[in-house]
Formats: structure tokens, C-alpha cells, sequence
């Protein structure tokens, strides 16, 4: 039976590890070719790798995506290797340092929304140009928060970035609904990442807390995020758009 990406070319921002490595073994089950990128070269070789056991035609590239040329060279060596783009996931993303808003760091704040906002904007001009020029439409998902939706303590940049990346997910969804281009984020809860990890060596049993405030009693997996988004990506979700979708383990129905 066909996988629900089949033939579709897809490209993966922050493929390296956690999320967007699992989402890019769920596509490349799935049936999709894949550009995978990631700021750390030997952990986007390393899903290359893998997805390539799996039986995808597949590359890799290093890439930074606040950078708007790295990006667009990434669209342009995706639609030159597999001839099109038909979905993308822009997931790459940092925590940032932990700090109160009045110790926030300017720093701190530029590299965060550098990487987290406008990384993700840079991601979809890029592929949004591409998709149009192609007339086919397309599906892009954009990796927000949790803390897209609410507050959080202690990462004023992290949830600023996050809360945009869901207001830009809305408008673009507006704007290329009438070109067949889907426009979605997820809105994971506390997943089991490396970056969950890091987070949670500031506070003292921050899993056992985790856990305690989710209905379903437990951590998400990668890979339930990497689900998500197949199928946000797919034809089976062609009436979905302008959604931040939160998969958090029922935290938001509290």
C-alpha cells in the first residue's frame, strides 16, 4: 500500500535530531523524497543516513536558516535534485538561555527570534515562491509551542518567537489559501527531546512535574509529532489550514 506522502518531495528544517529527525523517518516510511537540512552537518548526515535505509531517495545539506541565502540556495538544490517542492516542515529551533524578561539578555532575544521566527519566514518566502512558480499548490507546517498558545516562566524570547510563528502561520494561510497552498504548525507539549532535556536540568523533578500536568501522564515521543505533521502534509488533511494545532497530551483541555 502507498504511504500517504508518496512521490512528494519534501523539505525538513532542524532535521539533525529530535523532532525533525523522527518526523523525516516518518516521510520517508511515508514514501517521500527528502532535503534534509540542519545547521549541524554530521547530525543531518546521520538522518540521511537513516532515511535512506528506509528506502528514501533523500539528501542532505548544511544549512542556517536565518540566513536568508543559505535558505533559498536549499529550495533551489531541492527543486534542482528532485524537480519540485510539494511540502515542507520548518521545525528548526533553539530554546535560547533561561532568564526572567528583565534578564533577558538583547543578545539572547536576537538569536532566538533570528532562528525561531525569522528563520521560519525566511523558509516559507522561499518556498512559497517555489510552490507558486509551480501552480500546484502545496503544504507547509511550521514547528510552533505550547507556548505559541499560552505564557510560559522564563523564556520571554522563546515564547515570543513561538507565539509569532503561530500569527504567521495564520496570515500565510489567509494569503495562498486561493493558490492550494496549506499552511499549518504543531504546538507540541513537553516531548522527550534534547532540547527538553536541557531545559529540564534547571529545575529540580521537572519530568515527574511534566508528567503530573499532562491528562495522559507522560512525556510525548518525537515521533508523535512527526505523525502529526505527515499527515498535515498530506492530501488527507486538504481541507486544513491556518491551524496551530497543539499536541500536548491533552494539556490545553484542562
Amino acid at each position: 500500500m502507498a504511504g500517504i506522502l508518496e512521490g512528494k518531495v519534501a523539505l525538513i528544517t532542524g532535521a539533525g535530531s529530535g523532532i525533525g529527525r523522527a518526523t523525516a523517518k516518518i516521510f520517508a516510511r511515508e514514501g517521500a523524497h527528502l532535503m534534509i537540512i540542519d545547521v549541524a552537518a554530521v547530525a543531518a548526515q546521520e538522518t540521511l543516513e537513516a532515511v535512506r535505509q528506509l528506502g528514501a531517495k533523500a539528501l542532505c545539506l548544511k544549512a542556517d536558516v536565518s540566513n536568508a541565502a543559505e535558505v533559498e540556495a536549499a529550495v533551489a538544490r531541492t527543486v534542482s535534485e528532485f524537480g519540485r517542492l510539494d511540502c515542507a516542515f520548518n521545525n528548526a529551533g533553539i530554546e535560547g538561555e533561561p532568564a526572567l524578561t528583565h534578564k533577558c539578555s538583547e543578545a539572547n532575544w536576537n538569536r532566538v527570534l533570528a532562528i525561531n521566527l525569522t528563520g521560519v519566514w525566511l523558509c516559507m518566502k522561499a518556498e512559497i515562491a517555489q510552490m507558486l512558480k509551480q501552480g500546484q499548490g502545496g503544504a507547509i507546517v511550521n514547528t510552533s509551542s505550547v507556548a505559541g498558545i499560552a505564557g510560559a516562566i522564563g523564556g520571554p524570547a522563546y515564547v515570543a518567537s513561538k507565539h509569532g510563528v503561530a500569527g504567521l502561520t495564520r496570515a500565510a494561510a489567509l494569503e495562498y489559501g486561493r493558490y492550494k497552498i496549506r499552511v499549518n504548525a504543531v504546538c507540541p507539549g513537553p516531548i522527550r527531546t534534547p532540547m527538553l532535556a536541557r531545559l529540564m536540568q534547571f529545575t529540580k523533578d521537572a519530568e515527574d512535574r511534566m508528567v503530573r500536568s499532562e491528562p495522559l501522564k507522560r512525556l510525548g515521543e518525537p515521533e508523535e509529532i512527526g505523525e502529526t505533521v505527515a499527515w498535515l502534509c498530506s492530501d488527507r488533511a486538504s481541507f486544513v489550514t491556518g491551524l496551530p494545532m497543539p499536541v500536548d497530551g491533552g494539556f490545553f483541555a484542562q
